[in-house]
């Protein structure tokens, strides 16, 4: 998310709105007790242990709305923050602070939640060949936001959005009349450069699954034994994904049958917040 024309593009937009839900018309709190622009400084304090994630957005709210905005800051993504720690110091238009903070911090609060229990079962999986991966239960509006997060945890993203591959769901199983109907479909219709993922519930769609040439399965809902039958049966000839009923707990037993991939939704739609303060704004003196 260091990439500026990814910025303009995808996040600056995004910031924008946030901004005017929480602005309609102007700042009233703000406006009444800082009638002329002052320059101020503010820290931004840590108030639990995890992982931070979104220090850059947390920057770029304040970039927005102010030219003069200036940071010192201690930590970057990816390091793990305790509570109490002082992540760093803003500086700029004591209007601008005031005005942007919430915004500023639900941004890193909610992607440093994210990055935070992608590590903790992230951890779980490390020294084994399953990778963790996010979906697209995402919060409306936040997916960029939310999947970077995932990243910064150790955790790899799925598809962004519908446009990235073929994912041959249920519905749409039901919808072209059987797994070899659709994936033929998929294989007539998409570039030869698109992976073809189908979802399967049983060992009969498995096998039908397999015939038609899907480059990747999707073992849904399964439980431990029959799971361990379906990566017996493709035994190589496609990649498999775990999916559904992914619980801390059951992590390492799944790692251990050995799918390629185990995607959580709970990453995006479950993780609590990360919780900061933006504290101690006091004027600068001239």
């Amino acid at each position: 998310m260091n990439n500026g024309a990814t910025i303009k593009i995808n996040v600056d937009e995004a910031i924008m709105s946030a901004l005017r839900e929480d602005v309609t018309s102007e700042d009233i709190t703000t406006n009444a007790v800082m009638r002329e622009p002052r320059q101020g400084r503010a820290e931004l304090i840590c108030k639990q242990d995890g992982v931070l994630a979104g220090i850059g957005v947390f920057r770029r709210v304040f970039e927005l709305l102010d030219d003069t905005a200036a940071f010192e800051l201690y930590y970057e993504d990816g390091d793990k923050v305790s509570e109490g720690a002082v992540i760093g110091i803003v500086t700029g238009d004591i209007r601008c602070l005031l005005t942007g903070e919430r915004t500023a911090l639900n941004f890193l609060q909610r992607m440093s939640g994210i990055a935070s229990y992608t590590r903790g079962l992230a951890d779980v999986l490390e020294g084994s060949q399953t990778k963790l991966l996010d979906t697209r239960k995402t919060t409306p509006n936040m997916r960029v936001f939310e999947k970077y997060a995932v990243k910064v945890g150790g955790g790899h993203n799925h598809r962004y959005n519908l446009s990235d591959g073929i994912l041959l769901k249920d519905n749409h199983i039901g919808a072209a009349g059987s797994v070899k109907k659709a994936v033929a479909m998929a294989k007539e219709y998409a570039s030869f450069v698109r992976k073809i993922e189908v979802e399967v519930e049983n060992l009969e769609m498995l096998e039908e699954a397999l015939e038609a040439g899907a480059d990747i399965i999707m073992l849904d809902n399964m439980d431990s034994e029959i799971m361990r039958k379906a990566v017996a049966m493709v035994d190589g000839r496609a990649e498999t994904e775990c999916s559904g009923n992914v619980t801390f707990e059951r992590l390492s037993e799944i790692a251990e049958i050995g799918v390629d991939y185990v995607s959580c939704g709970a990453l995006t739609h479950s993780a609590p917040i990360l919780d900061f303060s933006l504290k101690n704004l006091r004027p600068i003196e001239a």
